[in-house]
């Protein structure tokens, strides 16, 4: 396929595990158009209600490749962990194809290190994954999160430390920390229309828009 709108960001999946299909998912309900693709049947037609272009690959060759239209994409992340050959092998082709932002599941720091070598972006989906629960148990203060498209979060975080006693305007998150304050709660009562003299309390909840790693630096502050 070809890019209906030249401004607009084209994504290829391949492989539709969990990690995957959420990725999937994740995109399609963000508006994105996406290219999915996997070998199993089932699987693709489990996305198959979230993009139009849901294919399936027995032999995920260059040419293969080609016919699902992949090498237009903006970005392919190549979500194989179980076969390292056949993630290495995809990977290669798809940066060969020419697509500029490849990025690269791995199941091991050996896999990285090979995919990093050919020029992708990698990621350990389960490691990470791992490190986010680990900090709620540790800081016991992020209570929940949605996570949105290009790495951005609506995050509700219990104000503490520094932040107690102060303004809105004194805190100045905007500035700081690059992330936006969308709500304040206190008392069961949700507030959406606060001015920047709002100070606040102990036991407010505060919901902030913004990056992920600018969120985690507002995060670590309230506990020091």
């Amino acid at each position: 396929m070809k890019k209906k709108n030249e401004s607009s960001a084209l994504y290829g999946v391949i492989g539709l595990g969990r990690f995957g299909t959420a990725l999937v998912k994740t995109l399609a309900g963000a508006g994105k158009e996406v290219i999915a693709i996997d070998k199993c049947e089932e699987k693709v037609r489990e996305v198959r209600g979230d993009t139009d272009y849901a294919f399936t690959v027995d032999n995920l060759s260059e040419a293969a490749l080609k016919e699902t239209g992949i090498q237009n994409c903006d970005t392919v992340t190549v979500c194989i962990g179980e076969q390292v050959d056949m993630s290495i092998l995809t990977t290669m082709l798809v940066i060969k194809l020419g697509v500029p932002n490849v990025i690269a599941k791995a199941t091991s720091e050996v896999h990285g290190e090979v995919l990093k070598r050919m020029g992708a972006t990698v990621v350990f989906p389960e490691a990470d994954m791992a490190v986010r629960i680990g900090r709620r148990l540790i800081f016991g203060n992020l209570l929940d999160y949605v996570a949105l498209a290009d790495g951005v979060e609506v995050r509700r975080i219990t104000a503490g430390g520094r932040v107690l006693g102060r303004t809105i305007q004194q805190v100045d998150v905007r500035r700081v920390y690059g992330i936006n304050i969308i709500a304040v709660e206190r008392n069961g009562h949700t507030n959406v229309e606060f001015n920047a003299d709002y100070t606040f309390a102990e036991g407010d909840t505060i919901t902030v828009i913004g990056n992920v790693d600018k969120i985690d630096r507002f995060e670590q502050d309230l506990e020091e």
